[in-house]
């Protein structure tokens, strides 16, 4: 009866706390780590996350690393052998600050983690969904509703940037020798930048990246492979594995078209599902087949031949 009476609770989000057993106190909002059930009463997250959950955070944990390594190359280029061990150094340092973060995740001391299902958009934006019973008073029952996946990002991006600032200043200053000395740390300011911006895109944009992010995969995917063949002038096999980069960055797109076709379609159905996994390929062989139809070159001098 106790729990029937609890459902008085205003709000999608505000809930009395269960203490031994019995329901007790205020509506209000339930302490870091519970959500509220269908009764309004808080309970603690238990559950295990989905594949589709995994493969949000492996998404975001992607994304700082990506742009180490586009920074790297963009500052890098060819004035310095010492862009391969710096790809490494990052990657070294989002791979702890994952590893750590994971560990100092209930539960402690594991790399597994207990969270509160996504259920809906608002789950995400719970300070917009305060009631006000009387019109006059909000009841304040903002909370992680959905625990642990939008903080648990935030400590990530806080790792990777105090590793990054104690490990990567040393190795770039004793391996960048071929880089002016404003140019060699430019990859490690570029981070000071879009740091608070991956910041600011989590706080704000976290539900709807949590949705949308297969498909950010497919698109940017499929738009920078594009432009880097374009750029690299590849217009047939032979120019594709003519250099090994050519080939390393081939593969890390058609690992990310996998990682989108499997976010989309969450291995739902393994029959129907794995199949799709064909497709990885499809782009990189559309482009190399019709290249050579559209070479500019070529075809300002068809039309200058009348043809």
């Amino acid at each position: 009866m106790a729990v029937a009476m609890s459902s008085t609770c205003p709000g999608l989000y505000c809930g009395k706390s269960l203490v031994n057993g019995s329901v007790e106190g205020e509506c209000g909002v339930c302490p870091r780590g519970e959500r509220t059930n269908l009764q309004k009463v808080c309970q603690h997250c238990t559950e295990s996350p989905e594949l589709y959950d995994w493969l949000y955070l492996g998404f975001m944990a992607m994304l700082p690393l990506v742009l180490h390594w586009f920074f790297i190359e963009w500052y890098s280029g060819k004035k310095s052998s010492s862009a391969l061990l710096q790809h490494i150094t990052a990657m070294l340092e989002c791979g702890v600050s994952a590893a750590v973060t994971l560990l100092i995740t209930e539960p402690v001391g594991t790399l597994g983690i207990r969270s509160c299902r996504v259920q809906m958009l608002s789950d995400w934006y719970t300070m917009l969904y305060n009631p006000s019973p009387d019109y006059v008073r909000t009841l304040h029952c903002t909370q992680e509703a959905v625990y642990p996946l939008y903080t648990m990002v935030l400590i990530y991006y806080a790792f990777c940037l105090v590793l990054m600032m104690l490990l990567r200043p040393l190795l770039v200053k004793k391996i960048a020798c071929g880089l002016g000395k404003s140019d060699r740390f430019r990859s490690v300011y570029a981070a000071l930048y879009f740091f608070p911006i991956l910041t600011v895109l989590q706080a704000v944009g976290g539900g709807l990246l949590y949705y949308a992010f297969p498909y950010i995969i497919l698109v940017l995917s499929l738009v920078t492979l594009a432009v880097y063949m374009s750029a690299s002038e590849i217009q047939s096999f032979k120019n594709l594995v003519a250099k090994k980069k050519h080939v390393v960055v081939l593969f890390s797109h058609w690992l990310l078209h996998a990682y989108g076709i499997i976010s989309i379609s969450r291995l739902d159905n393994l029959d129907q599902d794995l199949p799709l996994l064909a497709l990885v390929p499809g782009p990189a062989l559309f482009y190399l087949l019709t290249a050579q139809f559209t070479e500019p070159s070529r075809i300002l001098s068809d039309g200058a031949n009348g043809h």
